[in-house]
């Protein structure tokens, strides 16, 4: 791996850079926390060759949505389940866009 390839995953949304306590200190929360989310399954921490937990900005960003509903009295798994359903919604709406775009662009040339 060169140094220019290292510089690049400083970008990458998905790369696993944090580890369970750095993440929980980002977040302002606890260990126990992202443990919760992780058996609800709204993420799924990588694993370092031994065997830690490693989370990317992506999943904290997520992680961190579900923080905001159960500081608002959201129980944990409801919460989970909440930021689930918002994302299957935005992923929806995107791949709806897209399919409108894609007839409207068909319809102007016909």
């Amino acid at each position: 791996m060169t140094a220019d390839d290292s510089f690049h995953r400083l970008d990458d949304d998905d790369y696993p850079a944090y580890t369970m306590g750095r993440a929980a200190e980002i977040l302002g929360t606890t260990q126990g926390f992202l443990r919760a989310i992780g058996e609800a399954r709204l993420i799924t921490p990588l694993r370092s060759e031994g065997g830690h937990r490693r989370y990317s900005r992506y999943q904290l960003r997520i992680a961190a949505r579900a923080r905001e509903l159960v500081d608002q009295g959201t129980p944990v798994e409801a919460a989970c389940r909440i930021v689930i359903l918002e994302d299957q919604l935005e992923e929806a709406q995107r791949n709806n866009a897209e399919h409108r775009r894609a007839v409207e662009s068909t319809t102007a040339v016909s």
